[in-house]
């Protein structure tokens, strides 16, 4: 047997006792070619703003079924629609019936925490949904006022224009900062600008939610006791300083006999319904039910003439256009473009928090299942 080197074999080692081998081939890695910056730029602007390539569907096909893709994009409802039938009407109608007696009394509580007549939370129930039906995407994802949002306006509106001595100024305000609120949220939406809420501290929305769930809970104490005289500050020491100077006087006990007594109801149908999946319509029309009961106890007591305050006069009809009536000039409009801005802004935080917290209930349980 040879001592001689295999001819592919280098017989220089790696500093231990077996030989390297070598390839005959060598291949040269070549400098990249030198990127232009505004190539580079465009590159980067697509991959932040549209890395999912929205017009992919219109490429290589005919005007009409551009037109056709173009339309559906705008009002989905053409797309699902087709598909619709008798069926899934029965548990839509089931599932709006449900919703329904649950916004009645929900949104008139919003409109008066944005110091607001009560018929204005009814619209805001009905109507935003009607248009989300033939506009929106999600089957699962509630359109309408929320409780955070309704506290806020109410608040910066209250700092600009006092509602009690000038309604008409409010209303006009108000009507300006809500059309603001949808035109920098249909602008994030258009120019996509969705991934801001990526940098959004978790720790600081839930902690910005937790105080608002607490503010809203003190500001429930007016209607819950019966106080007429309210500070219009929000923070905790003014409110419980308010509850407490008028303990002696400023108190209704019939008020508060019926709000006890229907916030117990709520509590326990809410209880049976998580202990029975079968009873799950129990908490679902429990708010009707104590709407319709607590009417028909009021009336027949006459407890509004005790101090029971009641929602009094709701007009017929739908609302008439509003749109005249907002601030396009004076000072009110940057008033109402700041407010307009930041209540927005906070329904798109508390929007991505319950997103958020959908995603991680489905993760725990998927794990309990597991």
């Amino acid at each position: 047997m040879s001592g001689r080197a295999h001819p592919d074999v280098n017989p220089v080692t790696d500093g231990g006792d077996l030989p390297i081998k070598s390839s005959p081939h060598r291949h040269k890695v070549g400098v990249p070619p030198k990127q232009n910056m505004f190539h580079d730029f465009m590159y980067t602007f697509k991959e932040t703003f549209f890395h999912d390539d929205p017009l992919r569907h219109f490429k290589d096909q005919p005007k009409s079924k551009k037109f056709m893709l173009g339309l559906q994009s705008v009002f989905p409802v053409f797309d699902w629609g087709r598909n619709y039938n008798l069926k899934k009407f029965r548990g839509d109608l089931t599932a709006g019936l449900t919703i329904a007696s649950l916004c009645i009394p929900q949104d008139i509580g919003y409109a008066k925490l944005a110091n607001l007549d009560p018929k204005y939370g009814l619209y805001s129930s009905f109507v935003p949904p009607l248009v989300y039906a033939c506009m929106g995407s999600s089957r699962d994802i509630a359109i309408g006022p929320v409780a955070v949002v309704s506290l806020l306006l109410g608040t910066l509106l209250r700092a600009e224009v006092d509602p009690n001595t000038n309604p008409d100024e409010y209303l006009r305000l108000a009507f300006t900062a809500t059309f603001f609120a949808g035109v920098t949220e249909a602008a994030l939406g258009f120019f996509r600008l969705g991934f801001l809420i990526d940098f959004l501290s978790h720790a600081a929305v839930v902690g910005f939610m937790g105080g608002a769930a607490i503010t809203i809970a003190l500001q429930q104490l007016k209607g819950f006791l019966g106080i007429k005289k309210f500070t219009k500050k929000t923070d905790i020491i003014a409110v419980l300083d308010s509850v407490f100077s008028a303990a002696h006087h400023g108190w209704n006990w019939q008020t508060i006999l019926i709000g006890a007594s229907f916030l117990t109801f709520l509590l326990t149908s809410k209880f049976i319904g998580k202990k029975s999946k079968k009873l799950f319509w129990i908490p679902a029309i429990a708010p009707l039910i104590s709407v319709i009961i607590s009417t028909f106890f009021v009336y027949i007591t006459r407890a509004d003439k005790q101090g029971v305050q009641i929602v009094k006069h709701l007009d017929k009809g739908i609302n008439p256009s509003s749109f005249h009536q907002i601030y396009f000039s004076g000072h009110y409009l940057a008033k109402g473009i700041r407010i307009g801005v930041v209540a927005g802004m906070v329904a798109l935080t508390k929007s991505t928090l319950q997103e958020n917290s959908g995603i991680l209930r489905e993760k725990i349980v998927c794990m309990s299942s597991e």
